[in-house]
C-alpha cells in the first residue's frame, strides 16, 4: 500500500533539494542572458561590420532558436535521459557564448548568440522537476522556478553594466559561458535522479493536445501577449541604452538609472498583485498594465532625448512590465485546463521567444532606417493592439491547479472517484489520467476544504 497522499504536507528533502538546485540552474542561465540585455546595443554598436539592423538581429536571434527547438528538445528528453538532454543544451549554450566572446566583429557575435539560444533546455527542466516532485508539491516547486527567474533578471539588468564598463561585452559572455559550465555541474552532481521518466501533462507538451489549445480562444489571446511583451521589450531595449549615452549618462554608470528604476518598480507594484490575485480583480489590473506600456512608450516618444523623462518613462515601462510577467503565467495557469497546462506552457514560451526575436530584428531595422522615434511608435501600436484583444478576454476562474495520484485508484471506479471529489467544497474540476497515474484538479483555494480532502483521501484508500 502506498503512502496516503496528504496534500498539506511539506516537501520531501529530495524534492527541495531537486527543486532549489533546477531553479538554481535556471537562474545561472537566465542571469547570464538578462545581463546582456541593457549592454548589448552599446558594445556591439561599435564593433567592425556593425549596422542597426545586425545589432537588432543579434538582439534577437536567441529568441528564434529558442522558439524552433525548445519543443523539440523537450520532446526527446521524454525518450533519452533528461539530463543527458539539459547537458547537451548547456554544452551548446557555452559554445555560443564562448564563440560570443572570441568574436572579432559582428557576425561572431551573432552567431554565438544563435548558438546560445540552440541550448533550449527548458522544457526539459521543468519535466525532470515533474519526474522529482510528487503530485501534490508540483506546482509549488515550478512557482519556485518561476521566482528564480524573476531574481535573477533584477540582479543581471543591475549588475550587467557594471560588469561590461570593467572587462567589456566580451567579459559578459565568459561569465555566461562559466554560468552555464557550473549549471552542468549542478545537474549532474547535485540534481537527484529521476526513478523513471514518466509523461506529465500539467509540465510537458503533448502534440496531441495542440488543437485543443489553440481553439481556446482566451490562450490565444494571452500567446499574443507575452509575445508583444517581449516584442516592446527587445525593441525597447535596443535603443534606450544608446539613448541614455547620448543624454549624457556613461555607460558604467546606467546601473544607477536600472538599479532604483527596478527596485521601486517591483514595490509599485504590489498592490496591484494583491488586487489581482487576492481581490479578485485580475482583468481590470491586466488591462491597466497594458495601459502603461502605452503611455510609457508614449513619453519615451516625447522625451527621448532628455534624461529625466527617459528614466521616468523607464520606471513606468517597467512597472507595466514587471505586473504582466507575473500575471500573464497565472492567467495561463487559470485559463488551461489542468491537464493541458503543460501543453499551453510550451506555446506560450515559444510565443516568447518569437516575439523577443521579431523585436530585436524589427527594432533594430526601424532604429536604422528611421531613429529611435520610430521604435517606440511601433511599440505603442503593439500594445494598442494587444489591448484590444484583451477587452475581450473573458472574467478569469480565480481556480489553481491541484494533482493527485490516481496509485489506489482502479480504472473502473474513476467516475465514483470523480464524483466524491466534486462534491468536496471548492474543487470545480476532476480530470483523470489512468496512464500517467495522475488526476488533474482545478480548485478554488478561498473555497477549498482541505480537512475533507485529507480525509476523503485517507479513506478511499482504507476502503481499497
Amino acid at each position: 500500500m502506498t503512502q496516503v497522499q496528504d496534500i498539506t504536507s511539506p516537501m520531501t528533502s529530495m524534492e527541495k533539494r531537486a527543486t532549489v538546485s533546477l531553479a538554481g540552474i535556471y537562474a545561472l542561465r537566465m542571469l547570464g542572458l538578462f545581463m546582456l540585455l541593457p549592454v548589448l546595443s552599446l558594445f556591439t554598436e561599435q564593433m567592425p561590420g556593425s549596422t542597426p539592423k545586425l545589432v537588432g538581429l543579434t538582439m534577437g536571434i536567441y529568441g528564434l532558436t529558442q522558439a524552433v527547438l525548445q519543443i523539440p528538445f523537450g520532446l526527446l528528453s521524454d525518450r533519452i535521459s533528461r539530463k543527458s538532454i539539459i547537458v547537451i543544451g548547456l554544452i551548446l549554450f557555452v559554445v555560443g557564448s564562448v564563440v560570443a566572446a572570441l568574436a572579432t566583429d559582428i557576425y561572431g557575435v551573432l552567431l554565438g548568440r544563435a548558438l546560445q539560444g540552440c541550448g533550449a533546455i527548458s522544457a526539459a527542466v521543468m519535466a525532470l522537476l515533474a519526474d522529482l516532485t510528487q503530485e501534490v508539491h508540483r506546482t509549488k516547486a515550478m512557482a519556485t522556478i518561476g521566482a528564480s527567474i524573476g531574481v535573477s533578471f533584477g540582479v543581471a539588468i543591475t549588475v550587467g553594466p557594471i560588469i561590461a564598463h570593467h572587462f567589456g561585452i566580451s567579459g559578459i559572455f565568459w561569465i555566461i559561458a562559466l554560468l552555464a559550465a557550473l549549471a552542468i555541474l549542478v545537474i549532474l552532481f547535485v540534481v537527484p535522479n529521476p526513478q523513471k521518466i514518466s509523461t506529465h501533462r500539467d509540465a510537458e507538451y503533448i502534440p496531441s493536445e495542440l488543437g485543443s489549445v489553440i481553439k481556446n480562444a482566451d490562450l490565444l489571446r494571452l500567446n499574443y501577449g507575452i509575445f508583444a511583451l517581449h516584442l516592446i521589450l527587445m525593441s525597447s531595449f535596443v535603443v534606450v541604452p544608446l539613448l541614455m549615452r547620448d543624454a549624457g549618462l556613461e555607460s558604467g554608470l546606467h546601473w544607477r538609472v536600472y538599479l532604483p528604476v527596478l527596485v521601486t518598480s517591483m514595490a509599485a507594484i504590489i498592490p496591484f498583485v494583491i488586487l489581482a490575485e487576492k481581490k479578485r480583480q485580475m482583468k481590470k489590473v491586466f488591462l491597466g498594465a497594458i495601459a502603461m506600456l502605452i503611455l510609457a512608450n508614449c513619453g519615451f516618444v516625447l522625451f527621448y532625448g532628455q534624461l529625466i523623462g527617459l528614466i521616468a518613462c523607464l520606471w513606468l515601462f517597467f512597472c507595466g512590465f514587471n505586473l504582466l510577467e507575473a500575471t500573464l503565467p497565472s492567467l495561463i495557469s487559470k485559463t488551461a485546463p489542468g491537464d493541458l497546462k503543460g501543453t499551453a506552457m510550451g506555446i506560450y514560451s515559444s510565443s516568447q521567444f518569437m516575439g523577443a526575436f521579431l523585436g530585436g530584428a524589427s527594432g533594430g531595422w526601424l532604429y536604422g532606417e528611421y531613429g529611435a522615434m520610430a521604435v517606440f511608435v511601433f511599440s505603442v501600436a503593439i500594445a494598442l493592439s494587444w489591448l484590444l484583444i484583451a477587452l475581450f478576454m473573458s472574467t478569469p476562474r480565480y481556480w489553481a491547479n491541484l494533482l493527485l495520484s490516481l496509485a489506489e485508484v482502479k480504472p473502473e471506479q474513476g467516475a465514483e472517484f470523480s464524483r466524491r471529489l466534486l462534491s468536496i467544497a471548492g474543487i470545480e474540476e476532476v480530470r483523470l489520467h489512468f496512464e500517467e497515474k495522475a488526476a488533474y484538479l482545478k480548485v478554488d483555494n478561498q473555497q477549498l476544504d482541505k480537512d475533507q480532502l485529507t480525509e476523503f483521501l485517507k479513506q478511499w484508500q482504507l476502503s481499497c
